[in-house]
């Protein structure tokens, strides 16, 4: 059985083989007066472990497991297979990764590995076998750290031939994948296996990787292969790794915003424990964050690990500010109060060269422990020390649901036609957003989700309905749930075909109503929309609805569809569907939200939100921890409810002024 963690983990990724060895001990000690207690090493070492086919050396990290065992930190062990060594570019070319453009790479950067190379699959698994039979008997190792961050696609004949065997055991025969495709478009039929080429920019795609295609279900499906190579990849290290070590979770860093290139619901049945990487930009609203944590602690609906995060600056964005006084403890424990059981940096120790040189570290190159940055993280550290033990392997339980599907994703940003400003993820955190400014406790679920655990659901921009899942949604209203689901929604199936009949498709029934047709608003222009009396912006896309049984909520106030439905409301068996014609600015969802959200019964944490952030955790015996965040740079006042709370950071009541980036855990 997969053991869990046993104690909340504040550290993060440390290179001591980029140190001489009689540093080791001295940086030990500074990571233990700022209360660490965990370290994630080797993850980039395998040209020290290997430096040459089938010679190995672990001297170094054999030191290092040693001194980082003997003070009782917990080790994070990374299998240091996400940059090959320059020898294997030398002796097996094959192993480099051919890009969008048709171009083989050299050695350099990372993320540059075949997924279907035969030398690196062998390769990668014989250094992983050394790796875990090593130290397969440590208890000082906690997780095992497969590869990095995984991600980006390849388009060698490795990979061509490897999608037409992938392709032939979904399909079976050309009849069906020609059908699947709608082939007889532009001449493309298909009439041996041998003619299916990589659809990247030399063949049918063109523009940005992932936006623009002339066959969409084949793009697709080769982003599905290309997702569920990268998976096989994982899969062949964690069973190495089970077969000496069956009881030490298993995991990879997910990232990114989210990565569009990896399908994390259909890896997640494969890690033992989530992990996230997660650098919000200087410039985003704390709602963003907030949605992708959600995202990962409902990937398996437990709480996940916070593998990476930045102890103040970035290497990497344009602009790259410091975080202000407050704001690193206050965004890590944004973190905290949306799942995460640990708090882990990269890094420990700020590099002296590479691109990483001044991306922020607990010891940073003054060396020194009398900065503002290792004076918060130290003060952090005391806090999670005191609330660790609490926090850990405590839940959340939403009642709202939002549907994000990365098929969805990849079909919805490879449409042709009406508009270039198709964004899932800009269109999905428009829906997040109302909810966050409410605090009502929100999960981010797939399609294969169980529907009935949430009083509402709601689905934006569902372009692609698989098979099933129409009836899947008219079965959960029927029974009483609520849904809401929007323009863009219910066109196409599995294979980018379009449901014929009118849109939304499968949705028609549920929504009560039928889209005749879907104006793309044009930049500079103003479309507008009569809601309760008042009248709002919208944009991007305004469908032209026939509202049928419907009710209609809302009219458009312009144009020639003015007086037509743009949101209607229809009772379906025992639940009602809402169905969202046309982008509305933020007012105006916020009020069609102040009606669903009445209507459904939907509870919010707190009365009124304050402008404070406010999540809740509930603990396996049954405490409440209400975690409210100041996510700015002013003083905000705490909701009255909350007087008089136990704060579990301090041991105190809780403070009714909170300072900007402030944080109050509260006990109930």
């Amino acid at each position: 059985m997969t053991q869990t963690l046993t104690r909340f983990l504040y550290g993060g990724d440390y290179n001591p083989n980029q140190w001489p060895e009689d540093t080791w001990t001295k940086d030990i000690k500074v990571f233990k007066q700022a209360d660490l207690n965990s370290a994630t090493i080797n993850i980039f070492s395998w040209a020290l472990l290997e430096p040459e086919e089938g010679k190995y050396d672990f001297s170094k990290l054999d030191k290092i497991i040693a001194e980082l065992s003997e003070v009782n930190f917990d080790i994070v062990l990374g299998t240091s297979t996400a940059a090959m060594p320059a020898w294997m570019f030398k002796k097996y070319p094959d192993v480099a990764r051919v890009d969008y453009q048709g171009r083989r790479h050299v050695f350099g950067q990372r993320h540059n590995f075949c997924p279907n190379s035969k030398n690196y699959q062998r390769l990668a698994g014989e250094l992983v076998e050394k790796l875990a039979e090593r130290y397969s008997n440590n208890p000082h190792i906690v997780v095992w750290h497969v590869n990095n961050e995984y991600g980006g696609n390849c388009y060698c004949e490795n990979c061509q031939n490897a999608f037409r065997e992938w392709l032939k055991n979904k399909y079976q025969t050309l009849d069906n994948l020609n059908h699947a495709w709608n082939m007889n478009v532009w001449s493309h039929t298909i009439y041996h296996w041998d003619e299916i080429v990589v659809p990247n920019e030399l063949g049918d795609a063109w523009g940005p990787e992932g936006t623009e295609t002339i066959v969409a279900g084949m793009s697709i499906d080769y982003l599905r292969f290309q997702s569920e190579s990268l998976q096989n990849l994982f899969k062949l290290e964690k069973r190495i790794i089970k077969k000496y070590d069956p009881e030490t979770p298993v995991t990879t860093n997910f990232h990114s915003l989210p990565n569009k290139m990896i399908d994390y619901q259909k890896w997640a049945k494969d890690q033992d424990i989530i992990s996230y990487d997660s650098y919000p930009t200087y410039d985003a609203p704390a709602y963003k964050p907030a949605f992708l944590y959600d995202l990962m602690r409902s990937l398996k609906h437990q709480p996940f690990i916070l593998m990476e995060s930045a102890p103040s600056q970035v290497n990497w964005q344009p602009y790259s500010p410091l975080k202000r006084p407050g704001q690193m403890v206050a965004t890590e424990l944004q973190a905290v109060a949306h799942g995460a059981d640990t708090v882990q940096f990269f890094q420990l120790k700020q590099a002296v060269g590479g691109s990483e040189k001044f991306h922020s570290a607990v010891i940073a190159h003054s060396q020194r422990t009398d900065t503002r940055v290792f004076k918060e993280l130290t003060a952090l550290g005391k806090k999670l020390k005191k609330a660790g033990p609490t926090i850990l392997g405590s839940k959340t339980n939403a009642k709202v649901g939002i549907i994000f599907d990365w098929s969805n994703f990849w079909s919805y940003e490879f449409v042709d036609g009406i508009s270039q400003d198709m964004n899932y993820v800009e269109s999905i955190l428009d829906y997040y957003r109302k909810f966050y400014e409410r605090n009502i406790l929100t999960d981010i679920i797939s399609v294969d989700d169980d529907f009935s655990k949430y009083d509402l659901l709601v689905a934006p921009v569902l372009y692609m309905v698989k098979p099933g899942l129409g009836e899947k949604i008219n079965d959960y209203v029927k029974q009483g749930g609520n849904f809401v689901t929007t323009y863009m929604s219910g066109m196409v199936n599995e294979t980018d075909n379009v449901y014929l009949g009118g849109y939304p498709g499968p949705l028609k029934d549920v929504t009560g109503i039928w889209v005749e047709e879907s104006d793309a608003v044009v930049p500079g222009h103003k479309t507008t929309v009569s809601l309760n009396g008042q009248t709002y912006n919208a944009g991007f896309i305004c469908d032209l609805i026939h509202s049928g049984d419907a009710k209609v909520l809302a009219k458009y106030a312009n144009e020639f569809y003015a007086g037509t439905p743009a949101i209607t409301e229809n009772e379906y068996g025992q639940g009602k569907t809402w169905y969202v014609g046309t982008r509305l600015d933020h007012q105006g969802l916020t009020q069609l939200f102040n009606h669903i959200v009445l209507s459904t019964g939907v509870k919010s944490l707190v009365g009124d939100s304050h402008k404070l952030e406010v999540t809740k955790r509930v603990t396996q015996d049954g405490k409440k921890l209400y975690f409210v965040l100041n996510m700015s740079n002013e003083e905000r006042e705490l909701p009255t409810e909350f007087n008089n709370y136990p704060n579990l950071l301090t041991g105190e009541l809780a403070q009714v002024k909170m300072r900007a980036w402030d944080v109050q855990v509260l006990v109930k």
